[in-house]
């Protein structure tokens, strides 16, 4: 910006804030233009002849209650374009040669033009011009056709359209305004959501690496406390599974809070997600702590997307974790994993008892079915988990191999039916 454009802002800022200085400031510069030009008697060949005439006291009481009458024209437009227009008729029947108190009515007009809708300023262009242009027309001294008579058609048609003009371009800033506001909002909204997204997936992946491990280090230092002192060999394996299941629980939490590093942190881990391609590793876990498990596969070598191949390890886990957990200590579990057409059907079922109900969950409980409804509903497949008829417990999960992810749903996107976490 120039130092003339900085040295004007302050005063600018000013007038915004006190419309009724900058009216009254405008109605006097109105009232001089008028006054100056009442005393100028026009000459077609050479111009306008200043000290020829003089305005009569009644043109000018017209005058003054004319500009006056500005000082009001953001509050009441219409009203001050009645007034000044009313004052003008008066002043060209009554006054000859008549002073241009016509100018007050221009301005008048230009602010209603300038502050209402297109239609209202139609209406009220039309009426204005038509009314000023038939009271000069009919009473003056001048022929119908002399160039007062049409500056008046043109001074008052230039106002409306200026108006107009001023009006449209204010509502162009104000949209655009309006949508750079809303590009903004949707921006600081969009990037809350993926916060919100990414800390959702973050505590999933540690529940269910937490729940899992915790679970199998928790057998495996039972058994080892019960035959630590009848049978120390069988001890020692259950320690060194418990050892095991420790590190793995390790190196799956570093690889999961190490996608919280921000850049120029020390490189993240980067080995690849569990996935179904170490399913015989999960699944030998929970064998080593004794619950027995089947596994039933069709095409193990067809490899499934990355996002859809961690889901199904993820809901194996979760759903055999809980069968460790709560189906009783006879229980045994069978994995399936299918392809079907376009999707992945994964089933784990148990035989359990019934015998070891799950509590009660408090408020925040049940982060395990939540978290596998969430993995599901967030590639556009459908989970069912619910007790089996005759006993035992089913999680049914079906994953489009090919679909577009979507923002998880709510609660009852998921048919859960069953008591377990």
């Amino acid at each position: 910006m120039t130092p003339l454009g900085n040295g004007l802002v302050r005063p600018r800022r000013w007038l915004r804030g006190h419309p009724l200085a900058f009216d009254t400031g405008l109605a006097s510069a109105v009232l001089a233009c008028m006054i100056c030009a009442s005393f100028a008697e026009p000459d077609p060949s050479h111009g306008p002849v200043f000290g020829v005439r003089e305005p009569e006291a009644s043109s000018v009481l017209l005058m003054v209650l004319a500009a006056g009458a500005l000082v009001l024209r953001r509050r009441r437009p219409m009203a001050v374009l009645a007034v000044t227009g009313l004052l003008s008729v008066a002043e060209f029947v009554l006054m000859d040669p008549p002073a241009p108190v016509v100018v007050s009515a221009v301005v008048a007009l230009f602010t209603v033009a300038a502050s209402t809708d297109r239609p209202t300023t139609w209406r009220a262009g039309l009426l204005t011009m038509g009314v000023l242009a038939v009271a000069a027309m009919a009473d003056g001294s001048t022929p119908w056709y002399s160039q007062e008579n049409l500056g008046v058609l043109a001074w008052t048609g230039l106002a409306g359209a200026a108006g107009d003009a001023v009006r449209s371009r204010r509502a162009f800033i104000h949209a655009i305004r309006e949508r750079a506001e809303r590009a903004e909002r949707t921006r600081e909204e969009e990037a809350r959501r993926r916060v919100a997204e990414e800390r959702l997936r973050i505590a999933r992946d540690l529940h269910d690496v937490v729940a899992h491990h915790i679970a199998l280090v928790n057998v495996q230092a039972g058994v080892a406390a019960h035959v630590m002192d009848k049978r120390p060999d069988q001890a020692k394996e259950a320690l060194a599974h418990v050892r095991e299941a420790g590190r793995s629980a390790l190196n799956e939490l570093r690889t999961t809070v190490g996608l919280l590093r921000q850049s120029g942190d020390p490189e993240a881990p980067t080995e690849p997600a569990p996935g179904l391609a170490v399913l015989d590793t999960l699944v030998g876990t929970f064998r080593n702590a004794g619950l027995p498990v089947e596994v039933a596969r069709t095409d193990p070598d067809s490899p499934l997307p990355a996002a859809v191949d961690l889901a199904a390890y993820r809901i194996i886990q979760e759903a055999l974790t809980n069968v460790r957990k709560h189906a009783g200590a006879a229980a045994k579990a069978e994995v399936s994993v299918v392809r079907v057409g376009g999707t992945a059907e994964i089933t784990v079922l148990d035989n359990g008892t019934g015998s070891h109900p799950r509590p009660a969950p408090a408020d925040g409980g049940r982060h395990g079915l939540i978290g596998m409804r969430e993995r599901v509903t967030a590639l556009g497949g459908t989970l069912t988990a619910g007790p089996r008829y005759g006993g035992g417990f089913r999680v049914h999960a079906i994953l489009p191999v090919t679909s577009r992810t979507r923002a998880p749903e709510g609660p009852g996107a998921a048919e859960t039916t069953g008591g377990r976490a």
